[in-house]
């Protein structure tokens, strides 16, 4: 089993994270919050997965004394404020349609089905207010190995959300070692056409990040093997400068 060691997580145990907590009863933490600890890295944002319909967050949020800001409500997201510290609680879901850019959702209780629907496995990991970590698509494995990899089809995962073409070098950038997935790659070689649809804004951000880990220029060298860096930056791109 793999846990959290609260000790070294001071986060999970601070008044304003445990306030949240016992105000839900019914959460896990998820994505990056649960990826970093297990790495050691770390922690700037706590995201919370709940089977809590966001009203009823609300409700229990308010009862508690908590603020509670509809910050994305139609995709299931409620901000809690805690002695000034935001967490974001988001119901659990499942698309029900999307256009590469962005997804419309319906709200679920299954805990595997919204694991499903995220794009890395190393995203995909939930831990309880214990620390005890749930991991339903061997997301534990991956990133020890140091390998991102999508969950379920990538093509599929990316024909979702064309951004996590730019992702994928992004997440391997920071988190991978060695050579990139191959059926990952393939796939985002596959799709490069679809990051046209998006605007300049979310590409410049995603790049921006991908640029600020410690060495992104073997990612790059990838990208501009297989042909995605010309559809994101024009003209010929000294790399090594």
């Amino acid at each position: 089993m793999t846990k959290l060691d609260p000790t070294k997580n001071p986060w999970m145990t601070s008044p304003e994270t445990r306030a949240v907590m016992d105000a839900l009863g019914e959460a896990c933490f998820v994505g990056g919050v649960v990826r970093n600890s297990l790495m050691g890295r770390e922690v700037s944002d706590i995201d919370i997965a709940t089977p809590l319909t966001p009203d009823e967050v609300t409700k229990r949020l308010e009862a508690a004394k908590l603020k509670a800001v509809p910050t994305g409500i139609e995709h299931g997201t409620v901000t809690a404020v805690s002695n000034g510290r935001p967490y974001e609680v988001t119901t659990l879901r499942r698309d029900v349609s999307t256009d590469g850019r962005r997804a419309v959702v319906a709200f679920t209780t299954d805990w595997a089905e919204d694991a499903q629907r995220r794009d890395f496995t190393m995203n995909a990991l939930y831990a309880d207010a214990t620390g005890e970590v749930f991991d339903t698509v061997g997301g534990v494995a991956d990133l020890k190995a140091g390998r991102v990899r999508f969950v379920g089809d990538p093509v599929t995962r990316i024909r979702e959300d064309f951004l996590r073409i730019l992702r994928l070098f992004r997440f391997h950038a920071w988190y991978g070692k060695g050579e990139i997935d191959k059926p990952a790659l393939q796939a985002c070689a596959a799709e490069k056409a679809g990051l046209r649809q998006l605007s300049g804004e979310r590409i410049a951000k995603e790049m921006l990040k991908l640029l600020a880990a410690e060495d992104p220029v073997p990612v790059l060298r990838s990208m501009a093997a297989t042909g995605l860096l010309s559809e994101v930056l024009p003209g010929e791109l000294n790399i090594v400068r």
